[in-house]
């Protein structure tokens, strides 16, 4: 296993194979979340390849880095469970496929440095197997469209086996749905929506609010 905290992949794993159609629909979910709540300043942590980053420079938004990996090129390097700025200092603080690559133990206080140097919104996303039943109605000339998904928890939720990056994800026993809503709670955040891409329904989306903002 490796040792929390420690860099889990190479840059180059942000170069090959790691960009594929789903991931593009991931990063228009990511955009679109920061993009409605309309912030002034914005902090990423964990930036992956750097796409969405480059994204909401090149729309004027004001985007600061943060990530473990110094080879990735951050504004900032540091971890998450030790982020280097005052409290408030962001009015959105994002953090999108990264808090499953730490422990669960480490959820909390992750989410709580997330609540402290935000001064109003954290937005993330997590990895989800719950397994969905889903409906795509196209209608009229213009392909308007109805999406409609549906978790169905299994009975019995399967056990997470560590893959050398994902220490657990959503759906998976012990980090059922309500388990992780229960987490953010605790670390301060009242969960404003939730929601599964049609597209991409192996990432949940959480827009949340911190709390007394």
């Amino acid at each position: 296993m490796v040792e929390p905290g420690a860099t889990q992949v190479s840059p180059d794993h942000y170069r090959e194979s790691y960009d594929h159609r789903r991931r593009f629909l991931s990063y228009w979910n990511q955009i679109d979340q920061i993009r409605r709540v309309r912030p002034e300043r914005v902090l990423e942590v964990g930036i992956g390849n750097g796409f969405v980053t480059r994204y909401l420079r090149e729309m004027g938004c004001e985007t600061h880095t943060v990530d473990f990996d110094e080879r990735l090129g951050p504004d900032t390097v540091a971890s998450v469970l030790a982020l280097p700025f005052d409290k408030g200092t962001f009015d959105v603080v994002c953090c999108f496929e990264t808090l499953e690559h730490l422990p669960w133990e480490s959820f909390v206080p992750a989410l709580k440095e997330l609540v402290r140097v935000s001064g109003r919104k954290v937005l993330v996303s997590l990895p989800d197997v719950t397994p969905y039943f889903s409906l795509r109605l196209e209608y009229g000339f213009r392909r308007n469209v109805i999406e409609w998904l549906w978790d169905y928890p299994r009975f019995r939720a399967k056990r997470h086996r560590f893959d050398g990056q994902h220490y657990w994800e959503i759906g998976k026993k012990g980090f059922l749905l309500g388990d992780v809503k229960d987490a953010m709670a605790q670390a301060g955040l009242d969960v404003r929506s939730t929601h599964r891409d049609y597209e991409d329904p192996f990432h949940r989306f959480f827009e949340t609010d911190r709390r007394g903002s």
